[in-house]
Protein backbone atom coordinates (compact mmCIF):
# COMPACT_ATOMS: atom_id res chain seq x y z
CA UNK A 1 0.00 0.00 0.00
CA UNK A 2 1.53 3.39 -1.03
CA UNK A 3 1.02 6.27 1.60
CA UNK A 4 0.33 9.33 0.46
CA UNK A 5 2.45 12.49 1.43
CA UNK A 6 0.60 15.62 2.57
CA UNK A 7 3.42 18.09 2.67
CA UNK A 8 2.13 20.91 4.25
CA UNK A 9 3.18 24.52 4.06
CA UNK A 10 3.74 26.65 7.51
CA UNK A 11 1.06 29.24 8.09
CA UNK A 12 3.77 31.51 8.21
CA UNK A 13 4.53 34.14 5.54
CA UNK A 14 8.20 34.19 5.88
CA UNK A 15 10.59 31.49 7.61
CA UNK A 16 14.17 30.81 8.21
CA UNK A 17 14.16 29.49 4.62
CA UNK A 18 13.97 32.89 3.71
CA UNK A 19 16.16 34.21 5.97
CA UNK A 20 18.62 31.75 4.55
CA UNK A 21 17.80 32.72 1.16
CA UNK A 22 18.19 36.68 1.90
CA UNK A 23 21.56 36.00 3.67
CA UNK A 24 22.90 34.22 0.45
CA UNK A 25 21.26 36.82 -1.91
CA UNK A 26 23.57 39.37 0.00
CA UNK A 27 26.34 36.87 0.10
CA UNK A 28 26.44 37.43 -4.04
CA UNK A 29 26.21 40.67 -4.48
CA UNK A 30 28.42 41.23 -2.57
CA UNK A 31 31.25 38.40 -4.04
CA UNK A 32 30.22 39.72 -7.32
CA UNK A 33 30.59 43.54 -5.78
CA UNK A 34 34.38 42.69 -4.74
CA UNK A 35 34.73 40.32 -8.04
CA UNK A 36 34.78 43.92 -10.56
CA UNK A 37 35.40 46.63 -8.07
CA UNK A 38 38.73 46.55 -9.32
CA UNK A 39 37.52 47.26 -12.89
CA UNK A 40 36.71 50.69 -11.77
CA UNK A 41 39.36 51.25 -9.30
CA UNK A 42 41.57 50.76 -11.57
CA UNK A 43 40.35 53.72 -13.69
CA UNK A 44 41.53 56.15 -10.88
CA UNK A 45 44.70 54.31 -9.82
CA UNK A 46 46.22 54.84 -13.05
CA UNK A 47 44.73 58.00 -13.97
CA UNK A 48 47.99 60.10 -13.74
CA UNK A 49 45.87 63.23 -13.00
CA UNK A 50 44.48 62.15 -9.40
CA UNK A 51 46.92 61.74 -5.71
CA UNK A 52 47.97 58.47 -4.90
CA UNK A 53 47.66 57.06 -8.72
CA UNK A 54 50.70 54.70 -10.18
CA UNK A 55 51.95 54.47 -13.64
CA UNK A 56 50.40 51.47 -15.33
CA UNK A 57 50.27 50.87 -18.71
CA UNK A 58 47.16 49.02 -20.43
CA UNK A 59 49.05 45.93 -20.62
CA UNK A 60 49.39 45.50 -16.90
CA UNK A 61 45.67 47.01 -15.90
CA UNK A 62 44.96 43.70 -18.19
CA UNK A 63 47.10 41.65 -16.03
CA UNK A 64 45.73 42.92 -12.87
CA UNK A 65 42.53 42.93 -14.17
CA UNK A 66 42.74 39.44 -15.40
CA UNK A 67 44.70 38.16 -12.34
CA UNK A 68 41.17 37.26 -10.32
CA UNK A 69 40.73 34.16 -12.62
CA UNK A 70 44.05 32.43 -12.64
CA UNK A 71 42.61 31.50 -8.88
CA UNK A 72 39.13 31.19 -9.63
CA UNK A 73 39.35 28.50 -11.73
CA UNK A 74 41.25 26.19 -9.48
CA UNK A 75 38.40 24.75 -7.28
CA UNK A 76 36.02 25.20 -9.82
CA UNK A 77 35.73 21.47 -10.16
CA UNK A 78 36.61 20.20 -6.54
CA UNK A 79 33.99 23.04 -5.41
CA UNK A 80 31.04 20.81 -5.10
CA UNK A 81 33.67 17.89 -3.36
CA UNK A 82 34.45 20.21 -0.30
CA UNK A 83 30.69 21.18 -0.33
CA UNK A 84 29.35 17.90 0.40
CA UNK A 85 31.86 16.97 2.40
CA UNK A 86 32.51 20.11 4.56
CA UNK A 87 29.19 21.90 3.98
CA UNK A 88 27.73 25.11 2.04
CA UNK A 89 27.64 27.48 4.98
CA UNK A 90 31.32 26.97 5.63
CA UNK A 91 32.69 27.51 2.73
CA UNK A 92 30.36 30.84 1.74
CA UNK A 93 31.64 32.02 5.08
CA UNK A 94 35.33 31.21 4.07
CA UNK A 95 34.84 33.08 0.53
CA UNK A 96 33.34 36.44 1.52
CA UNK A 97 35.37 36.14 4.71
CA UNK A 98 38.69 36.13 2.53
CA UNK A 99 37.61 38.29 0.06
CA UNK A 100 36.71 41.01 2.61
CA UNK A 101 39.98 40.46 4.21
CA UNK A 102 42.02 41.22 0.90
CA UNK A 103 40.03 43.96 -0.06
CA UNK A 104 40.62 45.65 3.31
CA UNK A 105 44.72 45.15 2.56
CA UNK A 106 44.58 45.60 -1.18
CA UNK A 107 45.10 49.50 -0.85
CA UNK A 108 48.11 49.29 1.62
CA UNK A 109 49.45 46.24 -0.44
CA UNK A 110 49.29 48.44 -3.17
CA UNK A 111 51.77 50.90 -2.36
CA UNK A 112 54.36 48.61 -0.61
CA UNK A 113 53.68 45.50 -3.10
CA UNK A 114 53.06 47.11 -6.50
CA UNK A 115 51.25 45.47 -9.32
CA UNK A 116 52.28 42.30 -8.33
CA UNK A 117 51.24 42.06 -5.17
CA UNK A 118 47.99 43.58 -6.06
CA UNK A 119 47.79 40.37 -8.57
CA UNK A 120 48.63 37.97 -5.54
CA UNK A 121 46.06 39.53 -3.44
CA UNK A 122 43.07 39.03 -6.80
CA UNK A 123 44.44 35.38 -7.17
CA UNK A 124 43.51 34.82 -3.82
CA UNK A 125 40.11 36.30 -3.95
CA UNK A 126 39.36 34.45 -7.44
CA UNK A 127 40.89 31.43 -5.60
CA UNK A 128 38.10 31.33 -2.35
CA UNK A 129 35.52 33.01 -5.05
CA UNK A 130 35.78 29.37 -6.92
CA UNK A 131 33.80 27.71 -4.12
CA UNK A 132 31.01 30.02 -3.79
CA UNK A 133 28.86 28.85 -7.02
CA UNK A 134 29.07 25.19 -5.41
CA UNK A 135 28.50 25.92 -2.07
CA UNK A 136 25.42 28.21 -3.20
CA UNK A 137 23.88 25.53 -4.70
CA UNK A 138 24.74 23.20 -2.03
CA UNK A 139 22.60 25.17 0.62
CA UNK A 140 19.59 26.28 -2.00
CA UNK A 141 19.43 22.00 -2.46
CA UNK A 142 19.05 22.05 1.51
CA UNK A 143 16.70 24.66 2.34
CA UNK A 144 14.61 25.06 -0.57
CA UNK A 145 11.35 23.33 -1.31
CA UNK A 146 10.61 22.63 -4.39
CA UNK A 147 7.55 24.03 -4.49
CA UNK A 148 9.48 27.39 -3.98
CA UNK A 149 12.61 26.49 -5.73
CA UNK A 150 12.24 28.71 -9.19
CA UNK A 151 11.55 31.77 -7.69
CA UNK A 152 14.04 31.79 -4.58
CA UNK A 153 16.72 30.19 -6.52
CA UNK A 154 16.18 32.97 -9.36
CA UNK A 155 16.32 35.57 -5.96
CA UNK A 156 19.56 34.25 -4.98
CA UNK A 157 21.12 34.33 -8.29
CA UNK A 158 19.98 37.77 -9.34
CA UNK A 159 22.36 39.15 -6.89
CA UNK A 160 25.46 38.35 -8.92
CA UNK A 161 24.35 40.77 -11.67
CA UNK A 162 22.63 43.37 -9.14
CA UNK A 163 26.42 43.43 -7.21
CA UNK A 164 27.49 43.91 -10.27
CA UNK A 165 25.31 47.19 -11.57
CA UNK A 166 25.85 48.78 -7.90
CA UNK A 167 29.13 48.40 -7.64
CA UNK A 168 29.94 50.26 -10.83
CA UNK A 169 27.24 52.54 -9.85
CA UNK A 170 28.50 53.69 -6.81
CA UNK A 171 32.35 53.11 -7.23
CA UNK A 172 32.78 56.78 -8.85
CA UNK A 173 31.38 58.34 -6.61
CA UNK A 174 33.14 56.60 -3.56
CA UNK A 175 36.29 57.27 -5.28
CA UNK A 176 35.56 60.99 -6.49
CA UNK A 177 34.62 62.01 -2.60
CA UNK A 178 37.16 59.87 -0.58
CA UNK A 179 39.58 58.22 -3.22
CA UNK A 180 40.03 55.03 -4.68
CA UNK A 181 41.28 53.24 -1.65
CA UNK A 182 37.59 53.83 -0.28
CA UNK A 183 36.39 51.38 -2.26
CA UNK A 184 37.82 48.26 -1.03
CA UNK A 185 37.04 49.29 2.20
CA UNK A 186 33.78 49.92 1.96
CA UNK A 187 33.72 46.52 0.21
CA UNK A 188 35.46 45.28 2.82
CA UNK A 189 33.62 46.20 5.45
CA UNK A 190 30.06 45.29 4.37
CA UNK A 191 31.61 41.75 3.94
CA UNK A 192 32.60 41.69 7.25
CA UNK A 193 29.55 42.73 8.54
CA UNK A 194 28.12 39.71 6.59
CA UNK A 195 29.79 37.28 7.75
CA UNK A 196 29.03 38.30 11.40
CA UNK A 197 25.59 38.09 10.73
CA UNK A 198 26.05 34.58 8.98
CA UNK A 199 27.98 33.54 11.80
CA UNK A 200 24.60 33.91 13.51
CA UNK A 201 21.64 33.18 11.21
CA UNK A 202 22.93 30.49 8.86
CA UNK A 203 23.30 26.95 8.62
CA UNK A 204 23.83 24.12 6.79
CA UNK A 205 20.54 22.75 6.78
CA UNK A 206 17.08 22.82 8.42
CA UNK A 207 18.45 19.80 10.35
CA UNK A 208 21.39 21.57 12.06
CA UNK A 209 19.07 24.89 12.39
CA UNK A 210 18.74 26.73 16.27
CA UNK A 211 15.93 28.92 14.99
CA UNK A 212 13.84 27.08 12.75
CA UNK A 213 10.20 25.87 14.22
CA UNK A 214 9.46 22.28 13.65
CA UNK A 215 6.58 22.77 11.05
CA UNK A 216 8.79 24.45 8.62
CA UNK A 217 11.51 21.74 8.80
CA UNK A 218 9.26 19.26 8.38
CA UNK A 219 7.71 21.07 5.28
CA UNK A 220 11.20 21.51 3.54
CA UNK A 221 12.39 18.31 4.44
CA UNK A 222 9.27 16.77 3.63
CA UNK A 223 9.55 18.51 -0.36
CA UNK A 224 13.07 17.79 -0.49
CA UNK A 225 12.45 14.15 0.18
CA UNK A 226 15.23 14.29 2.92
CA UNK A 227 13.04 12.43 5.26
CA UNK A 228 14.98 9.28 6.01
CA UNK A 229 16.55 9.39 3.13
CA UNK A 230 20.26 8.84 1.89
CA UNK A 231 22.26 10.63 -1.03
CA UNK A 232 24.73 8.56 -3.01
CA UNK A 233 27.45 9.87 -4.83
CA UNK A 234 27.22 7.80 -8.43
CA UNK A 235 30.35 7.03 -10.50
CA UNK A 236 31.04 9.88 -13.13
CA UNK A 237 31.57 8.66 -16.45
CA UNK A 238 34.65 11.02 -17.30
CA UNK A 239 35.89 9.00 -21.18
CA UNK A 240 32.37 9.31 -21.96
CA UNK A 241 31.89 13.14 -21.05
CA UNK A 242 34.16 14.21 -22.97
CA UNK A 243 33.54 12.23 -26.11
CA UNK A 244 30.47 13.61 -26.03
CA UNK A 245 29.70 16.29 -29.04
CA UNK A 246 26.83 17.90 -27.03
CA UNK A 247 28.87 17.94 -24.08
CA UNK A 248 31.57 19.92 -26.04
CA UNK A 249 29.31 21.73 -27.89
CA UNK A 250 28.72 23.03 -24.34
CA UNK A 251 32.21 23.66 -23.48
CA UNK A 252 32.81 26.14 -26.54
CA UNK A 253 29.45 28.59 -26.49
CA UNK A 254 29.91 28.85 -21.98
CA UNK A 255 33.36 29.68 -23.51
CA UNK A 256 32.01 32.19 -25.78
CA UNK A 257 29.60 33.26 -23.22
CA UNK A 258 32.73 34.45 -20.85
CA UNK A 259 34.94 36.13 -23.80
CA UNK A 260 32.60 38.49 -24.61
CA UNK A 261 30.97 39.14 -21.18
CA UNK A 262 34.14 39.34 -19.42
CA UNK A 263 36.25 41.30 -22.15
CA UNK A 264 33.05 44.18 -21.87
CA UNK A 265 33.17 44.26 -18.26
CA UNK A 266 37.08 44.50 -17.60
CA UNK A 267 37.51 46.97 -20.79
CA UNK A 268 34.42 48.94 -20.55
CA UNK A 269 34.99 51.69 -17.80
CA UNK A 270 38.61 52.20 -19.51
CA UNK A 271 36.88 52.71 -23.11
CA UNK A 272 34.35 55.25 -21.84
CA UNK A 273 36.71 57.34 -20.22
CA UNK A 274 39.87 57.18 -22.68
CA UNK A 275 37.42 57.20 -25.78
CA UNK A 276 33.86 58.97 -24.89
CA UNK A 277 35.66 61.25 -22.15
CA UNK A 278 33.26 60.92 -19.61
CA UNK A 279 34.40 61.40 -16.09
CA UNK A 280 34.94 58.55 -13.10
CA UNK A 281 31.55 60.11 -11.36
CA UNK A 282 29.39 59.33 -14.73
CA UNK A 283 31.45 56.44 -15.93
CA UNK A 284 30.25 54.28 -12.89
CA UNK A 285 26.43 54.76 -13.57
CA UNK A 286 26.69 54.68 -17.14
CA UNK A 287 28.72 51.88 -16.82
CA UNK A 288 25.98 49.97 -14.30
CA UNK A 289 22.95 50.31 -17.26
CA UNK A 290 23.98 47.84 -18.92
CA UNK A 291 23.81 45.08 -16.37
CA UNK A 292 20.77 46.15 -14.45
CA UNK A 293 19.06 46.04 -17.99
CA UNK A 294 20.53 42.24 -17.76
CA UNK A 295 19.15 41.94 -14.14
CA UNK A 296 16.15 43.08 -15.35
CA UNK A 297 15.83 41.36 -18.74
CA UNK A 298 16.74 37.98 -16.77
CA UNK A 299 13.31 37.59 -15.81
CA UNK A 300 10.68 38.53 -18.84
CA UNK A 301 13.19 36.13 -20.59
CA UNK A 302 12.48 33.22 -18.20
CA UNK A 303 9.15 33.96 -18.38
CA UNK A 304 9.52 33.42 -22.27
CA UNK A 305 10.90 30.50 -22.19
CA UNK A 306 8.56 28.67 -19.50
CA UNK A 307 5.63 29.64 -21.85
CA UNK A 308 6.77 28.78 -25.12
CA UNK A 309 7.42 25.11 -23.11
CA UNK A 310 3.89 25.08 -21.45
CA UNK A 311 2.36 25.86 -24.95
CA UNK A 312 4.94 23.19 -26.61
CA UNK A 313 5.66 25.92 -29.43
CA UNK A 314 9.21 24.27 -29.55
CA UNK A 315 11.12 21.38 -28.52
CA UNK A 316 13.17 21.99 -25.64
CA UNK A 317 16.83 21.76 -27.62
CA UNK A 318 15.12 24.44 -29.78
CA UNK A 319 13.90 26.67 -26.93
CA UNK A 320 17.34 26.83 -25.67
CA UNK A 321 18.86 27.03 -28.45
CA UNK A 322 16.14 30.10 -29.48
CA UNK A 323 17.63 31.67 -25.64
CA UNK A 324 21.21 31.33 -26.04
CA UNK A 325 20.78 32.39 -29.58
CA UNK A 326 18.71 35.47 -28.21
CA UNK A 327 21.72 35.63 -25.24
CA UNK A 328 24.72 36.02 -27.98
CA UNK A 329 24.18 36.92 -31.30
CA UNK A 330 21.89 39.92 -30.29
CA UNK A 331 24.68 40.95 -28.41
CA UNK A 332 27.37 40.07 -31.60
CA UNK A 333 25.23 42.33 -33.61
CA UNK A 334 24.98 45.47 -30.93
CA UNK A 335 28.89 45.18 -30.80
CA UNK A 336 29.16 46.18 -34.23
CA UNK A 337 27.24 48.75 -34.25
CA UNK A 338 28.65 50.11 -30.98
CA UNK A 339 32.56 49.98 -32.94
CA UNK A 340 31.02 52.62 -35.27
CA UNK A 341 29.69 55.18 -32.60
CA UNK A 342 31.27 58.48 -33.31
CA UNK A 343 33.33 60.16 -30.47
CA UNK A 344 31.45 62.60 -28.20
CA UNK A 345 27.98 60.41 -28.98
CA UNK A 346 28.07 59.15 -25.37
CA UNK A 347 23.94 58.07 -24.94
CA UNK A 348 24.51 56.20 -28.35
CA UNK A 349 27.15 54.49 -26.97
CA UNK A 350 25.80 53.84 -23.63
CA UNK A 351 22.51 52.83 -25.37
CA UNK A 352 24.20 49.97 -27.30
CA UNK A 353 26.42 48.73 -24.65
CA UNK A 354 23.00 48.32 -22.55
CA UNK A 355 21.40 46.72 -25.42
CA UNK A 356 24.55 44.36 -25.53
CA UNK A 357 24.77 43.04 -22.22
CA UNK A 358 20.63 43.01 -21.26
CA UNK A 359 20.25 40.87 -24.35
CA UNK A 360 22.84 38.83 -22.96
CA UNK A 361 20.44 37.49 -19.90
CA UNK A 362 18.93 35.34 -22.25
CA UNK A 363 21.97 32.55 -21.38
CA UNK A 364 20.30 32.05 -18.17
CA UNK A 365 17.69 30.43 -19.73
CA UNK A 366 19.84 29.16 -22.64
CA UNK A 367 22.99 26.76 -22.22
CA UNK A 368 23.21 27.40 -18.41
CA UNK A 369 20.08 24.87 -18.40
CA UNK A 370 21.64 22.40 -21.06
CA UNK A 371 23.59 20.57 -18.22
CA UNK A 372 20.57 20.24 -16.53
CA UNK A 373 18.29 18.93 -19.50
CA UNK A 374 21.16 16.57 -20.84
CA UNK A 375 22.52 14.76 -18.13
CA UNK A 376 20.58 15.27 -14.49
CA UNK A 377 22.48 12.91 -12.58
CA UNK A 378 25.94 14.75 -13.64
CA UNK A 379 24.43 18.26 -13.64
CA UNK A 380 26.94 19.85 -11.11
CA UNK A 381 30.04 17.87 -12.93
CA UNK A 382 29.46 19.20 -16.35
CA UNK A 383 28.74 23.08 -14.54
CA UNK A 384 32.39 22.77 -13.14
CA UNK A 385 33.74 21.41 -16.21
CA UNK A 386 32.52 24.02 -18.43
CA UNK A 387 32.77 27.25 -15.87
CA UNK A 388 36.71 25.54 -15.26
CA UNK A 389 36.87 26.07 -19.09
CA UNK A 390 34.97 29.39 -19.83
CA UNK A 391 37.05 30.40 -16.90
CA UNK A 392 40.26 29.97 -18.37
CA UNK A 393 39.03 32.18 -21.25
CA UNK A 394 37.96 34.71 -18.89
CA UNK A 395 41.47 34.86 -18.38
CA UNK A 396 42.82 35.18 -22.03
CA UNK A 397 39.91 38.01 -22.95
CA UNK A 398 41.46 40.91 -21.17
CA UNK A 399 44.84 40.34 -21.78
CA UNK A 400 43.86 39.84 -25.78
CA UNK A 401 42.20 43.39 -25.28
CA UNK A 402 45.48 44.73 -23.84
CA UNK A 403 47.73 43.19 -26.89
CA UNK A 404 45.19 44.95 -29.06
CA UNK A 405 45.17 48.52 -27.25
CA UNK A 406 48.54 49.80 -27.47
CA UNK A 407 46.41 53.19 -27.45
CA UNK A 408 43.37 53.18 -25.57
CA UNK A 409 42.30 56.47 -27.05
CA UNK A 410 42.15 55.19 -30.48
CA UNK A 411 38.97 54.28 -31.69
CA UNK A 412 40.20 52.04 -34.66
CA UNK A 413 41.80 50.09 -32.16
CA UNK A 414 38.77 49.31 -29.68
CA UNK A 415 36.96 48.44 -32.87
CA UNK A 416 39.31 45.61 -33.25
CA UNK A 417 38.99 44.41 -29.78
CA UNK A 418 34.70 44.37 -30.52
CA UNK A 419 34.76 42.92 -33.79
CA UNK A 420 36.87 39.69 -32.16
CA UNK A 421 34.18 39.62 -29.57
CA UNK A 422 31.40 39.71 -31.59
CA UNK A 423 33.19 37.10 -34.08
CA UNK A 424 32.78 34.69 -30.64
CA UNK A 425 29.99 35.59 -29.97
CA UNK A 426 28.35 34.03 -33.36
CA UNK A 427 30.71 31.25 -33.90
CA UNK A 428 30.84 29.94 -30.59
CA UNK A 429 26.84 30.32 -30.24
CA UNK A 430 26.91 29.12 -34.03
CA UNK A 431 28.39 25.46 -33.13
CA UNK A 432 26.05 25.04 -29.88
CA UNK A 433 23.20 25.57 -32.49
CA UNK A 434 24.04 23.11 -35.02
CA UNK A 435 25.97 20.46 -32.03
CA UNK A 436 24.09 20.72 -29.02
CA UNK A 437 21.24 19.00 -27.53
CA UNK A 438 19.05 18.67 -24.52
CA UNK A 439 18.11 15.10 -24.74
CA UNK A 440 18.81 12.34 -22.09
CA UNK A 441 22.41 11.54 -22.99
CA UNK A 442 22.92 7.84 -22.90
CA UNK A 443 25.91 7.79 -20.61
CA UNK A 444 23.64 9.84 -18.07
CA UNK A 445 22.24 6.34 -16.89
CA UNK A 446 24.07 4.59 -14.12
CA UNK A 447 23.07 0.95 -13.62
CA UNK A 448 21.18 0.98 -10.32
CA UNK A 449 22.10 -2.33 -7.34
CA UNK A 450 19.25 -5.26 -8.03
CA UNK A 451 17.76 -4.36 -4.63
CA UNK A 452 17.18 -0.74 -5.05
CA UNK A 453 15.90 -1.45 -8.97
CA UNK A 454 13.13 -3.71 -6.83
CA UNK A 455 12.62 -1.25 -4.15
CA UNK A 456 8.96 0.52 -4.39
CA UNK A 457 9.35 4.49 -4.81
CA UNK A 458 7.37 6.58 -2.55
CA UNK A 459 6.80 10.25 -3.24
CA UNK A 460 9.48 10.93 -1.23
CA UNK A 461 12.12 9.30 -3.59
CA UNK A 462 10.38 11.20 -5.88
CA UNK A 463 11.05 14.43 -4.37
CA UNK A 464 14.11 13.48 -4.06
CA UNK A 465 14.84 12.35 -7.71
CA UNK A 466 13.48 15.95 -8.67
CA UNK A 467 15.83 17.72 -6.25
CA UNK A 468 19.53 15.89 -7.67
CA UNK A 469 18.59 16.64 -11.16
Amino acid sequence: MVVEVVIKKPSSVLGVRHVQVLMLFLALVLAFSMRVNMSMAIVAMSDRDQDNSFDWNMQTQSVILSSFFWGYIILQIPGGELAAKFGGMVLVTICIGVNSAVSLLIPIGSYYGGWQLVCACRVLQGLSQGLLFPSVHNLIGKWVPLEEKSRLSTLIYAGAQLGTALQLMVSGFIAAAWGWPAIFYANGTLGVLWVVAYVFLGSDSPHTSRMIGEDEKMYIQNSLGHVGTEHKKLPTPWKAIFTSLPFISLIVTHCGQNWGFWTLMTEMPSYMKQVLGVDIKANGVMSALPYLAMYILSFPIGFMSDYILKKKWLSITASRKLSNSIGQWGPALALIGLSYVPAGHVALAVGLLTVVVGLNAGHYTGFMLVHIDMAPNFAGTLMGITNCFANCISIVAPLAAGAMLHDETDPHQWRIVFYVSSAIYFSFNLFFVIFGSCETQTWNAVPQAEDEEKAPSSPQDKSNKYLEI
